[in-house]
């Protein structure tokens, strides 16, 4: 899908809203993720509105992000907290995200995202922005960036992947429907759940964001590599085996020729050609 705004996954390194990391840490900050954000939508003075309707500490959360984007030098910053999808008809709310340069979605449940929000105003508003305006930013990380997905996946045990049913999936967002996004990849070994979520959906392509790392997709098609970690990539368009459809629920699968590709830093992709572009061993990490 052509986009003229751009999308900012993130992997997050929050621990889904119930433990200390959420509270009290931001790491991508650190490492210059939400300074990519920033400069994305416009620079110091844009105008950020922040989501943290997937998180169970909305307040906590959204005074991490003021204090982390005015640490930034970014004084327009303004939390939307809607826990009720009500308030995503709000026009108070609405017009804000049609006023908003960045809109960041925070983590937590990705489902509450796709409940509360999808196919509201808000939502309408977000995907028209992306579609016609060059400049527009959604931003999320960790469940922000697992509800961009159209086919998203909302939970599934790390240790049980790979047999069949053992990921759940619904609909997420439909900010970017060619792909697949899971998060804290590596840190939690999820390798399994997007393999199965591949398999159930051989057209898409997987997307394992580690922590402190994401993704900048220009015109919903080009994607680079940001942050201090890895992105892993599950191509299943070359399958030349997946049992997926035939097993019955618990069975274990098997997968052939999944192609995987592992990128870091300034790495680039191209969605619909399956095209990589590796940086140069000698350039400088951004």
């Amino acid at each position: 899908m052509r986009l003229r705004g751009t999308l900012i996954p993130i992997g997050g390194n929050e621990d889904k809203g119930l433990g200390k990391d959420e509270r009290h840490t931001l790491n991508f900050v650190k490492e210059g993720i939400l300074s990519h954000v920033v400069k994305e939508g416009g620079g110091k003075s844009a105008r950020i509105v922040v989501i943290p309707t997937a998180s169970s500490i909305p307040v906590e959360v959204g005074e991490n992000y003021l204090y982390a984007f005015h640490k930034l030098g970014c004084e327009n910053v303004v939390v939307m907290d809607i826990r009720e999808q009500g308030e995503a008809f709000d026009s108070g709310n609405t017009d804000l995200i049609s006023e908003a340069d960045i809109v960041m979605f925070s983590g937590g449940d990705q489902s509450r995202i796709a409940e509360i929000i999808g196919g509201s105003p808000i939502h309408n508003i977000l995907m028209n922005r992306l579609i016609n305006e060059d400049g527009f930013v959604v931003a999320g990380t960790s469940a922000g960036a697992m509800a961009m997905s159209t086919e998203m996946i909302c939970g599934g045990s790390s240790t049980e992947a790979l047999q069949k049913g053992a990921v759940r999936m619904k609909k997420g967002m439909n900010l970017i429907p060619e792909l697949i996004v899971d998060s804290h990849f590596i840190q939690r070994g999820r390798f399994g759940r997007l393999a199965e979520a591949v398999a159930r959906f051989p057209h898409l392509m997987g997307v394992g964001l580690a922590e402190d790392t994401g993704l900048i997709i220009k015109e919903g098609n080009e994607c680079k590599v940001i942050g201090s970690g890895m992105v892993i990539l599950f191509d299943p368009s070359e399958l030349t085996h997946n049992n997926s459809e035939i097993l019955e629920k618990g069975t274990p699968m098997s997968i052939f020729n999944l192609k995987t590709h592992v990128l870091a830093n300034s790495d680039k992709f191209i969605i619909d050609q399956r095209k990589l572009e590796v940086l140069p061993i000698d350039a400088p990490f951004e």
